[in-house]
């Protein structure tokens, strides 16, 4: 993945994958023209994005890249706060690891710490074609 990250959405809207455990990674992006909505403020979708790509990076980590990958399958957010810029960071800690699905919650904060948005991320995990 870390070969593809500048060529994708990720590298796109911004996002740098800061900190990366076993289950847990922590991500920023900015809130700029390339993630604000009409109005000014962080687009919903960019956070949606920025939610799926820490639970789909992490996930990647848990299983055998060479025999299996992982694919977002639901995702839900609430969006409870707005900002206008700055920098956006997202801490995901996967809370189930099954043989054919992960569920990760994702929380996005901004820079004084407010809560903008609580995602679950639900992953598919499936095997690659021999």
């Amino acid at each position: 993945m870390e070969r593809n990250i500048e060529k994708s959405l990720i590298g796109t809207l911004g996002i740098e994958m800061k900190e990366v455990g076993e289950g847990k990674v922590i991500a920023t992006m900015p809130v700029d023209e390339r993630t604000r909505q009409p109005y000014g403020l962080l687009h919903g979708g960019a956070s949606v994005a920025l939610a799926e790509s820490v639970a789909s990076y992490g996930g990647m980590l848990l299983v055998d890249s060479a025999k299996q990958a992982v694919v977002g399958l639901e995702i839900n957010a609430n969006h409870v706060r707005g900002v206008r810029s700055g920098y956006v960071t997202a801490e995901g800690n996967v809370i189930h690891r099954g043989k054919t699905t992960m569920v990760w919650d994702v929380k996005i904060r901004d820079e004084e710490d407010h809560l903008i948005c609580i995602s679950r991320c639900t992953l598919a995990v499936i095997d690659l074609p021999k």
